[in-house]
């Protein structure tokens, strides 16, 4: 093997995403501790726990919106600053919920074009380049034919994959999501699911925070459970087991077969038991 070939593969073998005991801290005082777990290119993560877990907390701390206060975070081998911001390209984001007025005049392929913004700085202009990445993600989402359309006209469906499409923009090595399916049509879920498979054959690495375990099944290799602290990680099947689940969700008892994790306690939007106000049976078959 050649030394180029060597090294290309070396950087295909490398975690895109490696943490060591590490913590994320608010300033209230609350956050997570205890994580250690890699990602690798093309590899999707679930992200699970109860609400007030630590899962958004984890996510705003691997953007630098949470300061780190334990351990080492590497990006591509690449050790983080203290506040475990990573650079330019490597990270996107698809947020929980996001406000746009829907009478602002944007269109969506402007809000796609904002996904460039971090490679482009202040100074530029969007180029040659930075067009086609907006056309290639209205393409990957399958929403190309709806570029020039008002994003405050799309359904709320539409809306969270044009988001979704703006993380894509920049081309990041590590894609972040935050409950990606909560209030979701099973069209728009099916689409979702189908993009996020096209993304890891691509190589693209995928840690998304979800109750919905038919997700984590059909599009997770491996799962994170927390709990204010890393309670399990490994493959699919060895972590979602009853008695890993019942201990991240502590002091409720839960219930869980191949697809539907059920918390009683309160209800969901669609009607099924929830914890916290979140509906943890997100679908059934």
């Amino acid at each position: 093997m050649s030394d180029a070939a060597g090294e290309q593969s070396g950087r295909m073998s490398q975690p895109v995403l490696e943490l060591r005991d590490a913590a994320f801290t608010h300033p209230s005082g609350s956050g997570v501790h205890g994580l250690s777990f890699s990602i690798a290119p093309g590899e999707a993560v679930a992200l699970i726990g109860p609400n007030g877990a630590g899962k958004s907390t984890l996510l705003q701390g691997l953007l630098g919106l949470v300061p780190r206060t334990a351990g080492t975070v590497r990006f591509a081998g690449s050790e983080a600053s203290d506040r475990s911001r990573p650079g330019r390209g490597e990270l996107g984001f698809l947020p929980q919920t996001a406000q746009f007025d829907p009478d602002f005049p944007i269109s969506l392929e402007q809000v796609v074009m904002q996904g460039r913004y971090r490679r482009l700085g202040w100074l530029r202009w969007p180029g040659r380049a930075d067009r086609a990445a907006v056309r290639a993600a209205l393409d990957a989402v399958g929403l190309a034919d709806l570029a020039k359309r008002q994003f405050g006209e799309l359904s709320g469906g539409q809306r969270q994959r044009g988001l979704l499409a703006r993380a894509l923009a920049s081309d990041p090595a590590l894609l972040l999501l935050d409950e990606p399916f909560n209030g979701l049509d099973q069209p728009n879920r099916d689409a979702l699911i189908e993009t996020l498979r096209a993304l890891k054959a691509r190589g693209v690495a995928v840690l998304v925070s979800t109750h919905d375990l038919e997700l984590a099944r059909e599009v997770c290799d491996r799962v994170l459970l927390v709990n204010g602290d890393q309670r399990a990680f490994g493959t699919v099947d060895d972590v979602l087991t009853l008695g890993n689940v019942q201990d991240c969700f502590e002091g409720v008892e839960v219930e869980l077969d191949e697809h539907t994790l059920v918390v009683p306690g309160h209800e969901g939007h669609d009607g099924h038991a929830a914890h916290d106000g979140h509906a943890a049976h997100e679908v059934s078959r």
